[in-house]
């Protein structure tokens, strides 16, 4: 997208407005050589385009550390509005709400857990390919501490339990999920009748915490109970987990985005005895996307995805306490 130059140059208001779009790539790329290729500019020309953002916002925008450039503070507070000025003008321009996604050339990112991207990205890639091939996904691992991601832009669409407390920002639930339990297969705790009782005491538990925390919701809920469990640690995503699981006597919690995953190892996947609450999956993304385009594109397939996504009916035939579910598991009596 070119943008004719404001008609003052030498005024403080008198910025050549192709600098917008260069700043939204070199902030998105965060290397003069792939914000270079993305404008099929060559580096030198991509430098000094830099180098007049700087001079324009009096800011080094990028600076080097190691072998990389990271963004400044303040080019991280202008990101967000930076971009939806671009997208604006992108759908000031466009030939209408119709246009043809295989046209548009853009870099979407989704941020979730590791499980969300194992599970939506193969399906996302190929929808991507056959419908939009000029758009890039990129998937973000969710922080251990909470950052407002969609607000300064940093992604776009947030997908899997969602938890950010932005008042402006749309958040869509779309369906529920639950917790299951997961253990190598052949876990002695799979024997028999599984009760709360030997689920607390019988095994040692392994959580998923991005944020390191080493209780949860199973914690309350055997409280309740009069019990209480033996935590030996947690790791930051689900991915992780399945390998210590694996190659342990351990036992953790899963959401359905990880049973592809936990089949893939030969997991076996039981039911927790206990009532835990229930998990709301669905998308969140700032209001300032609603009428783009691409991004209502990408919206659209997450949600057929999210739709077609196994209910638990398909899963196993246990009601929440009995049943043993996956391969290498026996079925307790019952």
């Amino acid at each position: 997208m070119r943008v004719a130059q404001s008609e003052n140059p030498g005024g403080p208001a008198g910025l050549d407005l192709n600098l917008l779009v260069a700043l939204d790539v070199l902030l998105e790329e965060q290397s003069v050589g792939g914000a270079a290729r993305r404008m099929h500019l060559s580096e030198p020309a991509m430098s000094r385009t830099l180098g007049r953002i700087r001079k324009a916002l009096g800011d080094p925008v990028l600076v080097r550390a190691g072998r990389q450039m990271v963004p400044t503070p303040h080019a991280l507070a202008v990101r967000a509005e930076v971009s939806a000025v671009v997208e604006r003008a992108r759908a000031l321009f466009a030939p209408g709400r119709d246009a043809d996604l295989r046209t548009v050339r853009r870099t979407l990112t989704i941020i979730g857990s590791d499980a969300v991207a194992a599970s939506l990205a193969p399906a996302l890639f190929t929808r991507a390919t056959e419908e939009a091939p000029g758009i890039r996904i990129r998937f973000l691992s969710e922080s251990h501490a909470d950052e407002p991601y969609l607000r300064e832009g940093t992604a776009d669409l947030e997908v899997g339990v969602v938890d950010t407390a932005a008042p402006e920002v749309h958040v869509e639930t779309l369906r529920e999920d639950r917790m299951l339990a997961a253990a190598r297969a052949g876990h002695p705790l799979l024997e028999g009748e599984l009760t709360a009782e030997r689920f607390a005491s019988e095994v040692d538990h392994l959580i998923v915490s991005r944020r390191g925390r080493l209780h949860g919701p199973v914690d309350a809920a055997l409280a309740e109970l009069g019990l209480k469990r033996r935590v030996v640690g947690t790791v930051g995503t689900f991915p992780a987990s399945l390998f210590v699981l694996r190659d342990t006597d351990l036992t953790g919690l899963i959401t359905s985005w990880a049973l592809p995953l936990v089949t893939a190892l030969g997991l076996a996947v039981y039911e927790v005895p206990l009532r835990l609450p229930p998990l709301e999956v669905g998308l969140a993304w700032h209001p300032r996307h609603d009428a783009d385009p691409a991004h209502a594109w990408l919206r659209g397939v997450v949600r057929e995805l999210l739709a077609e996504w196994p209910d638990e009916g398909v899963l196993g035939e246990g009601v929440l306490g009995e049943g043993v579910l996956g391969e290498g598991a026996r079925q307790p009596p019952g």
